[in-house]
């Protein structure tokens, strides 16, 4: 891992400008907060047009320092430069020199140029024998099992050795005896479970030693006795599960680079790096680390990159950072950490890069990070949080996919649609809850439950529009209240309307589903809905809705902030969004009711169909029954179609967000703006104005004012009549006696109705 991305920087080579652009970037005092300088020029610019691939500043400022090149990269340019005549030359020599080979005979599988030597998968099992003056030797992918005692004497002049994925267990404490040239050892991706104190003591000139991913489970200093020009130590991914109690460093008085990534270390001790005075990157990710003691830095005053990432670190005591004022880079990223004190970064006042990813910070305030001015990068885990650095010119996230530091809902395109939406919601809601009552054909009951789910969705378009009014109202400045929004009374509100709307217009297709189907499947045991049954119902509906809907709000302790998870207040998904009761609160209402409910809704459409083919099937004397069974089969599949739009992505971003699969918070925005009002806006659609009854009620009103225009007599025309093939599916004893009279049909509409009343489509 390690070397990879070393080498990779010595090939780029020294990136000086970058460092330079670097100190000059603390706060131009005329800069409000939330604006940074244009570099010499005196014109402030927002924070979020930070290297956004535009240059507004025109001379380029603000697209300088876009990455993070503090810490171990800056550290390894430092390096970088300080050897730069002798690894320069180096790596000139490599270049220009012979491809012939200096060494005499080698074995077969080896190439060989010049002095260097390399058998890299040539299935050896021990060290070749070459000529003495090889001062590069690769035997990487090879067989190796154990170093032997003086396994490398004969090679005097031996400065890099790489010994890499080979199945090396046993290291004897002489395997490195002579090799006083030797400048870089690569030990890594072995099974070296120990190294003996002194193994390494005739390597005086080693600067590069690598040691990762092998099996060591503990080290003591005096392994590492007679490295005394060793800069860069890496032990990372081995199973080290204590640091010793002496100083680690007494024995490597240069070193400068320690990693310890990936092990088992549990706590760090006063007494552990106290030696360790020229370090200046120390990398501890990926460990056990619960305890750190307050001094245990005390040592480290040229320290520049600290990097304790990933631990289980719950607190830092309060002075730990106070004498490593010279560090530039922190890392303290995803550990359980309850609070952080605000004065917990006042030592570090040269800090340019700070990661606080996946940690809480409920005490956020901006006195935490007002006193490091140098700062110049900063990653939170809520991009809400960059709010309260807004002198830090690049701030990471700047989105959680739904909102941005500028606005509520990101897209441009989230932004229109949700006003687009809402109005076409409220509108088609509105229009069927004032028509409905004067379709003549329209059973009272059905219209009642109809204008109750219209009533439902209604308020999926209210919760849009409230969604789209703060949008508007913190457009531009949305990070400066954003947590303040996410916290308020009235976000909690709003979700709670849309999860009302969601919850009572499922369960009130479910029972509309239930009723149609008991009607048609089991004709002649269908009981009459009457009022009571009718008005109980709907009513039992919302107020099951309701209890749904505010149960999160009841106990603010036990479900948290469940609805302010995010910008648009719906909790779909998020991050880390709730406690363990509000999950599984969550999971029971989508995975639960909404699923089981859609299911029910599937099988009964089914159900219907089929009872719908068997019977035009038996009727022959109806004529056209084929296509009229199209024209049900098509409103059925519309019908279980714009429910299974809604609801399937719905149900497979909860389960996905139950597996703690990570998910892009676009796609829970689009879900909310798009995908959820689906029912809401197309329900007036699927349910009245696509019916034969409304079709009917408007052609009544369309034909009655042609003869109005006209001046024509009422007695001087037919009558217009609805066809009684498409009256609402409810029982045949609910229908209106009036359009029921044998003269407003003809006779194969009245041989059909006989039949198929139970039928008629919704």
């Amino acid at each position: 891992m390690l070397p990879g991305y070393i080498c990779l920087s010595w090939i780029i080579g020294v990136n000086s400008v970058a460092a330079t652009s670097s100190e000059n970037l603390n706060l131009d005092p005329f800069c409000p907060l939330g604006y940074f300088p244009c570099g010499n020029v005196t014109k402030c610019l927002p924070q979020f047009m930070h290297c956004n691939g535009v240059d507004e500043c025109g001379n380029h400022a603000d697209e300088d320092n876009c990455g993070d090149n503090n810490g171990w990269s800056q550290q390894l340019d430092k390096l970088y430069e300080k050897h730069y005549e002798k690894i320069g030359m180096n790596f000139i020599e490599f270049d220009t020199k012979a491809e012939e080979c200096l060494l005499g005979s080698v074995p077969a599988p080896c190439l060989c140029r010049g002095l260097e030597l390399d058998c890299d998968g040539a299935k050896f099992r021990t060290v070749p024998a070459v000529s003495s003056n090889v001062t590069m030797m690769s035997l990487q992918n090879n067989i190796l099992r154990k170093l032997d005692s003086n396994g490398f004497r004969q090679f005097p002049d031996l400065r890099n050795l790489y010994l890499q994925h080979n199945k090396i267990k046993t290291v004897s404490m002489y395997a490195f005896r002579g090799l006083h040239n030797l400048t870089k050892l690569y030990l890594s991706h072995n099974l070296i479970t120990t190294l003996k104190p002194g193994v390494f003591e005739d390597l005086h000139r080693l600067e590069w030693l690598v040691i990762e991913n092998n099996k060591i489970t503990r080290i003591s200093p005096q392994t590492f006795q007679g490295l005394n020009s060793l800069i860069l130590l890496v032990m990372l991914d081995n199973f080290i599960g204590r640091l010793p109690d002496k100083p680690l460093c007494q024995h490597m008085p240069k070193l400068n680079w320690l990693d310890f990534e990936g092990n088992n270390i549990h706590s760090l001790r006063n007494t552990t790096f106290s030696s360790c005075t020229t370090l200046t990157v120390l990398v501890l990710r990926k460990n056990r680390i619960s305890t750190i003691s307050e001094n245990a830095f005390s040592s480290l005053t040229t320290l520049d990159e600290l990097d304790l990432a990933n631990n289980r670190i719950e607190a830092f005591p309060p002075t730990l950072l106070k004498d490593v004022k010279e560090l530039s880079q922190l890392n303290i990223s995803h550990n359980p950490i309850q609070k952080i004190p605000t004065d917990q970064f006042d030592f570090v006042l040269k800090l340019k890069s700070l990661s606080l990813e996946g940690i809480e910070i409920p005490n956020i305030q901006r006195r935490m990070f007002m006193p490091l001015r140098n700062l110049t990068h900063i990653y939170f885990k809520k991009f809400q949080y960059c709010g309260f650095a807004p002198h830090v010119r690049n701030c990471k996230p700047n989105t959680d996919g739904i909102s941005s530091l500028e606005n509520l809902l990101a897209s441009i395109v989230q932004r229109v649609f949700v006003w687009v939406v809402s109005v076409i919601t409220c509108f088609g809601n509105i229009f069927v809850i004032c028509t409905r009552p004067y379709i003549r054909s329209e059973n009272k009951l059905h219209a009642m439950s109809i204008i109750s789910l219209c009533c439902a969705d209604c308020l999926m378009g209210v919760y849009l529009f409230v969604i789209g009014y703060y949008d508007l109202k913190y457009r531009g400045e949305y990070n400066e209240n954003a947590q303040a929004w996410m916290d308020s009374m009235q976000c909690r509100m709003v979700g709670s309307l849309a999860i009302l709307s969601t919850e009572v217009s499922v369960l009130l297709l479910t029972y509309l589903t239930l009723e149609k189907y008991i009607c048609i499947v089991y004709p002649f045991r269908c009981l009459k809905p009457g009022k009571i049954r009718t008005v109980t119902m709907l009513v039992l509906i919302w107020i099951v809705g309701f209890v749904i809907a505010f149960i999160p709000l009841s106990n603010q302790a036990f479900f948290n902030n469940y609805y302010g998870t995010n910008g648009v207040c719906f909790p779909l998904h998020s991050e880390k969004p709730e406690s363990t009761a509000a999950q599984i609160y969550s999971v029971i209402i989508f995975l639960g009711v909404n699923l089981a409910a859609f299911i029910t809704i599937v099988f009964s459409y089914s159900s219907m169909f089929y009872s719908i083919h068997r019977t035009a099937i038996m009727a022959t004397e109806i004529h056209n029954h084929i296509k009229k069974e199209m024209t049900l089969a098509k409103r059925f599949f519309f019908i279980v179609f714009t429910d299974a739009l809604c609801w399937i992505p719905i149900f497979i971003l909860k389960l996905l967000s139950l597996l703690q699969v990570e998910i892009p918070g676009s796609i829970s925005s689009w879900v909310v703006i798009f995908i959820l009002p689906i029912n809401s806006a197309l329900n007036p659609i699927l349910y009245t104005i696509t019916t034969r009854p409304f079709k009917e009620m408007m052609n009544q009103i369309w034909y009655n004012y042609k003869q109005r225009r006209s001046g024509g007599s009422k007695n001087s025309h037919k009558a217009y009549s609805p066809s009684f093939f498409w009256v609402e599916m409810w029982p045949l004893q609910d229908i209106s006696p009036e359009i029921m009279k044998p003269g407003l049909y003809t006779d194969s509409e009245m041989s059909f109705s006989t039949q198929t009343t139970r039928l008629s489509c919704t």
